[in-house]
């Protein structure tokens, strides 16, 4: 696919020009360096699920499974050729772009395309980019998508790292979240992937879907310990406006999920991971070592930068977010003329504080007091008071019972 290189931009308020600022912020990286890349097919689509997907039928002209990683390759092409000459005095980096630290492909179904078409994707990044030393390669997989041979070559082109969508071990859940997989899918994958070599491997689950039990979910979490898994991400189901399961509800087919039951699932959660050696370190994240943890998603809540690559994925550069444009065909038609973005905005400091406040707040290394305006000071201590968080070297850590209010606490310290 053909794509135009960057250019001069002759409008200031594009995000071309907005984009061309930031790549040449020496600072780019300093934090680290990612790449996220959005693969959107998906066989059906899940209930409970409003992310920029697409069945073979919605996706239109232009865009295939069968040519989508050379669309993306040519993106990658594109963003590399948008960083301006940086000093070798910039973290000890030379040349015009920043090594990548960590990549992650989400979705949809990454693992619909071939483990070829991945691992070619990664190789561009790696060619145009380079891969740091230590490099971390994640990619989501639902479980009835992958086998032993896909995922042993999946390892060989270069992946560490595998993300397994669980979400339960009971089939009536699974059900209700029209996932297509059984439960044992979910398991054998994980056994693949510790076969094929691959180090890391997490699991997924969901929490508080209607007519799950205590006990279901207290299965699920045992599988997933069980399992050998490394890393665990646990999530309350969130009904989004216009998915099926959001039309289910209002019809009285199921019930609302609890706000209740919700907080006993975490609660399980956190006792039964953290009996079997696991730690958070993000709200609804634990790991068993330092190592397990996902530097990806890190990358994220402690402010770095990356480049997000396919429909609809985001990117955050210095100062300026920005989004390609959503449905395949027409980011694949925007592409062919250039940038895919369709919109972008430029970060005001009120923008960057709050963004600061509510990321790092969810961590369990605690929010810098430092970070805080006067105003937040004096929540942060309230929320010490009140048994929210606890003040320690500096820093504000959020308590068992912060966890569960969380949100509470970033509004206060951020109002």
């Amino acid at each position: 696919m053909g794509v135009s290189t960057a250019s001069p931009v002759a409008d200031p308020n594009s995000p071309a020009a907005a984009i061309a600022t930031a790549a040449a912020d020496p600072s780019v990286g300093e934090a680290g360096f990612g790449f996220y890349v959005h693969v959107p097919f998906c066989v059906s689509r899940c209930g409970y699920c409003d992310f920029n997907t697409y069945t073979a039928s919605e996706l239109g002209a232009g865009v295939s499974r069968d040519t989508y990683a050379s669309i993306v390759r040519a993106e990658i092409r594109d963003a590399a050729s948008r960083f301006a000459e940086r000093s070798a005095a910039n973290d000890g980096r030379s040349g015009k772009r920043p090594k990548v630290d960590t990549v992650f492909f989400g979705g949809g179904t990454p693992t619909l395309l071939s483990a070829a078409d991945l691992s070619s994707i990664l190789a561009e990044i790696d060619g145009t980019f380079g891969l740091a030393d230590g490099y971390e390669a994640t990619t989501e997989a639902n479980p009835e998508s992958v086998d032993a041979d896909y995922l042993a070559e999946l390892h060989d082109g270069g992946f560490t790292r595998l993300s397994v969508g669980m979400q339960s071990t009971a089939s009536h859940v699974l059900k209700i979240l029209d996932r297509e997989h059984s439960p044992q899918k979910a398991l054998d994958a994980v056994a693949y992937a510790r076969k094929a070599g691959f180090e890391h491997v997490s699991l997924d689950l969901i929490y508080g879907t209607p007519g799950e039990t205590a006990s279901d979910f207290g299965a699920s979490l045992h599988a997933a310990v069980d399992a050998g898994v490394d890393h665990v991400s646990a999530y309350a189901l969130i009904v989004e406006d216009g998915t099926a399961l959001a039309r289910r509800i209002r019809s009285g087919q199921v019930p609302q999920p609890s706000d209740d039951v919700a907080a006993d699932r975490y609660l399980a959660a956190e006792a039964v991971l953290a009996d079997a050696g696991f730690h958070w370190y993000e709200v609804s994240n634990w790991a068993t070592t330092e190592a397990a943890r996902c530097r990806h998603n890190l990358l994220y809540w402690e402010g770095g930068h990356w480049w997000g690559a396919g429909p609809g994925a985001h990117s955050h550069l210095p100062g300026v977010r920005w989004w390609n444009h959503k449905h395949p065909s027409t980011y694949g038609a925007a592409l062919a003329e250039g940038l895919p973005a369709a919109g972008h905005e430029v970060l005001t400091s009120d923008d960057q504080y709050l963004e600061r406040i509510l990321l790092r707040t969810r961590l369990a290394s605690g929010l810098p007091l430092s970070l805080l305006r006067p105003t937040g000071t004096a929540a942060a201590e309230r929320a010490a008071a009140d048994g929210l968080a606890v003040i320690a070297d500096g820093r504000l850590q959020l308590t068992l019972r912060g966890r569960l209010l969380a949100d509470a606490v970033v509004r206060d310290l951020t109002s």
